[in-house]
């Protein structure tokens, strides 16, 4: 990388235009993938069993599950009946930095 580490590279990507939007959705799918995957295993469900109960292949529930995919809201509110759960999608204001 000619002389530049890790930091600065990360620095100049994610100062690239729409960099730290697309961070965020993969950030936020990966949370989601983690809470569904949680909420299966809870069950004692298998991938095949809640792609069987939401209408949906066992790859996409395993695509889903490890952030792969940006989920539209109608595959989570499939996903969100089949665990028995609500979708809630909420704006909150941002506390200004100090």
């Amino acid at each position: 990388m000619s002389g530049m580490d890790y930091r600065e590279l990360r620095s100049r990507r994610m100062a690239e235009p729409g960099a730290a939007e697309a961070y965020e959705a993969t950030r936020i799918a990966y949370e989601l993938g983690k809470t569904v995957r949680a909420m299966r295993e809870e069950r004692g469900w298998s991938q095949s069993d809640l792609a069987a109960r939401a209408a949906m292949t066992q790859s996409a529930v395993a695509r889903f599950e490890a952030g792969g995919t940006v989920p539209t809201i109608p595959v989570l509110e499939r996903l969100a009946r089949a665990l028995d759960a609500d979708v809630e999608v909420r704006l909150t204001p941002r506390v200004p930095a100090a």
